[in-house]
């Protein structure tokens, strides 16, 4: 194969990428890339196709790269260097996306943690959303106090649903664990609960993860547990 022959096979197989249509010696007369006869190009893609590089759908067609075709342009012509600036803009893209997902999932999977440690609500505020993951909401129903008394626990189902995230909003939260305790809260539906709330960062955001629950709970345990939890996203 000599280097008119290579140059051709190489725009065939390029042009053939970007279209998945046969490539005529017209349109690659158009591309400008080419200063020889229509009939000179027929010519040299008829001696690549008895080569084996190429191939014809049909007489009047023009011509498909063939796997041999191929092997041939990834050993001897590629040149990944020519896609460099369109791939990594694109994974730049995707990349944020991905790690934005993968920020969620790692607070989601926290809340699950703790949830899982403690007989409260666990909660946090998710990156890059206005909206707030929260798991143990049978813990709660399951205490005493939300059993005899069924409208407390409607009223924190209500503030779950509905409030958490602006209320975090407006509390202080910071890299000390603060505690909301009875009548503390601004909101009426849970003076009777408490509430734990420290921060977190994920790459460059900030958020909130915390525990609820009834005014009764452990508050040495949950210390402890949502000082390992928030510990442990900081530190990934």
């Amino acid at each position: 194969m000599d280097a008119r022959q290579s140059k051709l096979l190489v725009a065939i197989i390029d042009q053939f990428i970007e279209t998945a249509l046969p490539v005529g010696s017209k349109r690659l007369l158009e591309s400008g890339d080419f200063c020889c006869s229509s009939a000179t190009l027929r010519s040299e893609m008829a001696a690549l196709e008895d080569q084996g590089f190429l191939g014809q759908p049909h007489v009047s067609a023009g011509r498909v790269p063939t796997a041999k075709g191929y092997r041939t342009y990834v050993r001897e012509f590629m040149q990944p260097s020519r896609q460099e600036l369109i791939v990594r803009r694109r994974f730049e893209n995707l990349k944020e996306q991905y790690l934005k997902h993968k920020d969620q999932e790692r607070v989601y999977e926290a809340v699950a943690l703790l949830a899982h440690m403690t007989p409260n609500v666990a909660f946090a505020k998710v990156p890059h959303k206005t909206q707030v993951y929260y798991l143990g909401l049978s813990n709660v129903f399951k205490q005493p106090e939300f059993q005899e008394d069924p409208r407390l626990a409607s009223g924190v189902a209500e503030v779950l649903e509905e409030h958490l995230h602006e209320l975090l909003g407006r509390i202080a939260v910071d890299d000390q664990i603060r505690y909301y305790i009875g009548d503390e809260h601004i909101l009426k539906q849970i003076q009777s609960c408490s509430l734990m709330v420290t921060d977190y960062r994920v790459r460059d955001q900030r958020g909130a993860i915390g525990v609820l629950g009834p005014m009764r709970m452990d508050y040495a345990y949950n210390t402890v547990a949502l000082d390992l939890v928030s510990s442990l996203l900081r530190s990934s």
